[in-house]
């Protein structure tokens, strides 16, 4: 399954809304079934990699994650509980995902095609230099529009059926959002605005940030699925536009989304803490 940083979508809050709105799935799965699920669709691999996104932390606060020495990757690592962040998937999941919708994934994944692709995304998830990932995936797609290639428009086709609902970048917003403030709350930063003041200077750059967003989205699938026919992305942006799969991938992206955002908060806090490292 296709999670990467810049595909997290629907706030936690509003999925847990609107699951107050209707009634809950008559026949939720089972944690085993669910266990099973995980490692079929990738996304036990998918909340692995959630760790690799630490390395953006210290950069927003302008600090230099050098300077702390062995205690930045023994924080990251004591805060990115792989063990942690799988069982706050499963607890969710236990309570809303039904039995149909986890058919339905299962169904695609365990396919050839599926595992073809959950091996593909579970090497990218899993690579640290996101920035040569980016690069090639850049070229990549800069390769296929020299050529008048249609498979451009498939990838963005696969891109916006992962979030439809076109919230993955509020989603980015509040995360940032939430990072700073608890930043500001320990003692890290000095922060002058409110979330708010934030939030709105944000929307002033949201334009050029869901560009960004998007050219973003589109190298990573460039990278990610380059070993793959044209007749395989059509087919995964057709399996990813189906209703139950639109329903897995929302519940999914929004567990993601808040697992990011505490862990990220609960990094803020204790990098209080640390102290720079010192030459001996």
């Amino acid at each position: 399954m296709t999670y990467l940083t810049h595909r997290i979508a629907l706030p936690f809050s509003l999925l847990l809304l609107a699951l107050s709105l209707v009634p809950l799935p008559s026949a939720a799965a089972s944690r085993d079934r669910i266990e099973a699920f995980l490692t079929t669709t990738g996304f036990d691999v998918a909340l692995e990699s959630i760790a690799l996104a630490s390395a953006s932390a210290p950069q927003m606060l302008g600090i230099d994650p050098d300077g702390f020495g062995s205690d930045w990757t023994r924080l990251t690592k004591e805060v990115f509980d792989t063990e942690d962040m799988h069982e706050t998937a499963l607890s969710i999941l236990e309570q809303t995902l039904s039995d149909d919708a986890l058919n339905h994934a299962v169904e695609f994944y365990a396919s050839d095609l599926g595992q073809r692709l959950v091996e593909a995304e579970n090497t990218s998830h899993m690579i640290e230099d996101d920035g040569a990932k980016q690069l090639e995936g850049q070229e990549i797609v800069a390769d296929l529009i020299q050529e008048g290639s249609l498979r451009v428009e498939n990838l963005k086709r696969m891109n916006n059926a992962i979030d439809s609902s076109g919230t993955a970048l509020r989603a980015l917003q509040e995360i940032q959002i939430r990072f700073l403030l608890a930043a500001s709350a320990s003692g890290i930063i000095e922060l002058q605005l409110g979330a708010d003041e934030l939030r709105n200077m944000m929307k002033q750059n949201e334009t050029g940030m869901r560009q960004s967003l998007q050219l973003s989205a589109l190298a990573g699938a460039a990278y990610t699925y380059q070993e793959f026919s044209d007749a395989d992305v059509i087919s995964y942006a057709e399996a990813l536009e189906q209703p139950l799969m639109q329903e897995v991938y929302e519940l999914l992206n929004a567990i993601q989304y808040e697992i990011m955002a505490r862990k990220f908060e609960i990094l803020a806090a204790k990098m209080a803490d640390l102290h720079p490292a010192q030459d001996i």
